[in-house]
């Protein structure tokens, strides 16, 4: 009787096993639910044109190039995606989403950085920016954040590819996806609501919003 070997899974517990310690949200089970089909092993090695930028375990080192570290998988493939379709558009990124032709590729390069422990913050916060990520101001129908981004932004369900973690973030990254949301610059948000919520968020809003998660 032969005796069949899941070499990917084996490599990736091993992976987990010499990782550093987990933090919240990074658990071997949070881990694996976060990758989705991609075979991260495989990806890290796939990955690497995506590395110059957005740093070799997807904590990128300019604050304009957004944090990949402990994302969802399929959030990175469906912001991939719709690069590739332009439907959204970065000067950058959509040259380089059009390098990704193999969907096996993708969904390992996914994988690899939705493997990482999950990015994290500078820990300066901000209390006016966590009491309006927690609260909103349902007066102007702004929902609070934490509805869909989950507690101090670290994610609400890995299966859901539509609402990414954003705690630990890079401020000026989240300022500009907001203020591209609020001015129609970016419209692949669901239902265009991401674009409702930040057109009815004052400047300061954004400010204090983006710095408290970038401090978490």
């Amino acid at each position: 009787m032969t005796t069949r070997i899941d070499w990917k899974g084996a490599a990736f517990s091993l992976m987990l096993l010499f990782a550093p310690a987990a933090g919240a949200g990074d658990s071997a089970a949070d881990i694996q639910a976060r990758i989705g089909a991609g075979d991260p092993v495989a990806g890290k090695d796939k990955s690497a044109m995506c590395q110059g930028c957005h740093g070799a375990d997807g904590n990128s080192a300019a604050p304009s190039f957004p944090k990949l570290a402990g994302q969802y998988a399929d959030y990175i493939r469906k912001q991939v995606i719709d690069y590739q379709k332009g439907v959204r558009q970065d000067p950058t990124m959509t040259g380089m989403a059009a390098a990704v032709t193999s969907e096996q590729d993708l969904l390992d390069i996914a994988a690899y950085f939705a493997s990482q422990k999950q990015m994290k913050g500078s820990g300066a916060g901000n209390e006016k920016g966590r009491g309006f990520y927690v609260n909103g101001d349902m007066s102007r129908g702004i929902y609070g954040c934490v509805n869909c981004h989950g507690e101090r932004g670290k994610g609400k369900a890995a299966d859901n590819p539509l609402f990414p973690l954003i705690g630990g973030q890079h401020k000026d990254y989240l300022v500009k996806q907001l203020n591209d949301l609020k001015g129609r610059a970016r419209s692949n948000d669901p239902a265009g609501m991401m674009a409702d919520i930040a057109r009815n968020m004052t400047d300061a809003e954004i400010d204090a919003t983006a710095e408290y998660l970038a401090g978490e």
